[in-house]
């Protein structure tokens, strides 16, 4: 327990302190048993607690305040509750730091906790059953636990089987129908546990509710109406522990033993503590609790991380409430929540799906297949190489897998392999050292770096000159690479995605691919669809994208005329979805009113560069119009693709008359 708590005998010499007394007296635990109390506040202490002891045994004073100099020199003021003879002999203080707790804010408990005797009869009534019940105290206590459930003939038959099972496996956890003193019923979750003492012998039962009626009316209508008890469901797993005096765990079940690793031997022996399985930054969160647990009988529930025997940590949702039926102890419930954020990743995976889907228009069958297999392979690390005509949006499936993979917060770094010059790749790929070469001023970060725990999406992975092959394979196969005019080896873990245009087998017969990493990339291979074998998609897209730039260019178009449908469904748009969009992009350009305006007579078959009577010179202007498109108006990258110089193509552009408002 991380709340101040000393235990002293009629003299005033200590017998335990909790971590909590620790912490607050900046003393070692072994510094604090034996000694006098008033040997524990500091010399500058406006009062000691040695005089305060003194008048609690003398006239039964329960409480009080003295200001402390705490271990980090600073003046805290500390308030203190006593209760006399919780043990023969021995007195319990508990303190409280209101210095460090200023202005914490303390909520009322949405659990409902209650003891039973051994009998069944309710021996204790926290203030949440009093919320939840509408029970008070005085007319709770010593009633049978029946009187929760509606008529004798229900729910309240199966109490002693209930009770048998918590006695037997430790808990019973049930979802049944419960009912309030204004007589309304409500579904409730109810956890039942079984106290024993140390020779074994029940002593009675601690039993935690929570009202489920919003779930119950949701997920379970089929049901309304029911008296019967049901198990609870596994997602509500819960396992109950009841702690010892301070941060001992002398007992717990199974269930719990399982969630944090540790064996019913670590248990008899010794070894489970509670500071040991709580992380250092939880131990704040902890201390509020157990202040709130210490007013109220019970604290809110709160969620938390447990460390495991072997180093992991499981999160789990904690309620904790004072044990009334033994001094010293509390008991707590820890709900499993694996199963939930399991359930919450799935949710948020699903959605982060839908989103980055919201870019993947198309609802035709090539397309579902496609979207099935990235959804197939996104959780793997496996390599994919993502194939398929220029156009066809190979990025946004890449980006696709991303979104949805384990790795999704971490970096998605892309480099277009035909934008960059041939000389530059390598140190694109990898970096570069202070001095690799002329120009080298300072280090260089490259991508695989750049994209270490993430994913590197390389485009036009059929553009990497052989002579990099190697060292790409390299990198692959041994995760690890050296910068270029380094020594040093360097580690990465980078997801590959890959994406080319060009059929990368046949390059290979023509030794232009190396085949060894070929078939590494190759590991999980998408195609993705030409549009022109996807013509139901085309009204979708036209819409999307009419939408899209009318918005842009703060237009309103809602009508596309038939004839234009019909015109733009017929063609076989070589550029694909890219050349789709900037043809739309383009019409929005040219519609004045609310219809679409669209240029019809360039996608008519008897369009220049379309049919067999077209000039050399228009075949040429149509087909490096199009090699600029697919590489976004890139010239070196485009002149790369056409095997020309950078300015011979620019000089062609001037020749044909291209310029920029023709991409």
């Amino acid at each position: 327990m991380c709340v101040p708590i000393l235990i002293a005998d009629d003299e005033g010499n200590c017998h335990g302190a909790s971590a909590g007394a620790v912490k607050l007296f900046g003393l070692l635990k072994e510094n604090i048993i034996g000694r006098p109390i008033g040997e524990l506040t500091r010399p500058n202490s406006t009062a000691g607690l040695a005089p305060l002891f003194k008048a609690l045994a003398a006239n039964g004073e329960r409480q009080g305040k003295f200001t402390l100099a705490g271990p980090d020199a600073g003046v805290r003021e500390v308030s203190y509750a006593a209760r006399l003879n919780v043990l023969p002999g021995r007195h319990m203080l508990l303190l409280r730091d209101e210095t460090a707790l200023a202005g914490a804010t303390q909520v009322e408990p949405d659990y409902a906790f209650y003891l039973l005797g051994a009998g069944g009869r309710v021996a204790a009534w926290y203030s949440g059953a009093e919320r939840m019940y509408g029970y008070q105290n005085s007319e709770a206590v010593g009633q049978d636990v029946s009187f929760l459930h509606p008529g004798k003939d229900t729910s309240s038959a199966n109490l002693p089987d209930q009770l048998h099972r918590a006695l037997v496996e430790g808990h019973n956890g049930m979802e049944e129908w419960q009912v309030r003193k204004d007589g309304s019923r409500f579904w409730a979750g109810v956890i039942t546990v079984a106290l024993k003492d140390g020779h074994g012998e029940v002593q009675g039962y601690a039993g935690v509710a929570r009202d489920f009626s919003g779930r119950h009316e949701t997920e379970e209508r089929s049901r309304r109406g029911r008296t019967l008890a049901r198990p609870l469901p596994a997602e509500s797993s819960v396992a109950g522990i009841v702690s010892g005096e301070f941060d001992h765990i002398p007992q717990a079940n199974d269930i719990f033993l399982n969630l944090v690793g540790y064996s019913r031997e670590d248990l008899e022996t010794g070894r489970l503590h509670w500071p040991d399985l709580t992380p250092a930054e939880y131990l704040r969160q902890d201390e509020l609790a157990h202040e709130e647990e210490l007013r109220f009988g019970a604290c809110t529930p709160f969620e938390k991380e447990l460390i495991r025997k072997d180093g992991t940590r499981v999160p789990v949702l904690v309620a904790t409430a004072v044990l009334k039926l033994t001094p010293f102890r509390w008991i707590t419930f820890v709900q499993d929540l694996r199963e939930r954020d399991r359930r919450e990743t799935i949710e948020q995976q699903t959605t982060d799906a839908v989103n980055e889907y919201a870019e993947i228009i198309g609802t035709s069958t090539l397309m579902k297949r496609v979207m099935g297999q990235v959804e197939l392979v996104a959780p793997t690390d496996a390599t994919v190489l993502i194939l398929g005509e220029t156009g066809t949006g190979k990025e946004l499936i890449a980006r696709a897998i991303h979104k949805i993979s384990p790795r999704r917060n971490l970096p998605f770094i892309t480099l277009n392999c035909a934008a960059i010059p041939t000389g530059l790749l390598e140190s694109e790929l990898f970096g570069y050292e202070r001095g690799a070469f002329t120009g080298a001023l300072s280090q260089k970060i490259g991508r695989f770096e750049m994209a270490h725990r993430g994913t590197l999406f390389l485009d036009e992975v059929g553009d990497i000159p052989l002579d990099l092959q190697p060292k790409l394979l390299r990198a692959l196969q041994e995760k690890s690479f050296e910068r270029l005019g380094g020594t040093r080896t360097i580690p990465i873990d980078v997801r590959l995605l890959a994406a080319t245009n060009r059929n990368l087998h046949q390059m290979m017969g023509d030794k232009l691919f190396r085949s060894d990493l070929y078939y590494r990339l190759k590991v999980f291979p998408i195609t993705t669809p030409p549009l022109r074998d996807r013509p139901e998609d085309i009204p979708v897209l036209v819409r999307h994208f009419t939408q899209k730039y009318a918005a842009k260019m703060n237009r309103q178009i809602d009508k596309i005329p038939t004839d234009t449908m019909d015109a733009l469904v017929s063609w076989r748009w070589p550029g694909n979805v890219r050349e789709l969009e900037n043809f739309i992009e383009r019409s929005v350009i040219l519609s004045k009113g609310p219809s679409l305006r669209a240029p019809l007579a360039e996608i008519r078959e008897d369009a220049p560069g379309t049919s067999g009577s077209a000039t050399l010179e228009q075949v040429e202007r149509e087909h490096i119009i199009r090699v600029l498109r697919e590489n976004s108006g890139v010239i070196t990258a485009a002149a790369s693709k056409l095997g020309l110089h950078r300015t011979t193509l620019n000089a062609m552009m001037r020749k044909l008359g291209i310029s920029r408002k023709d991409l």
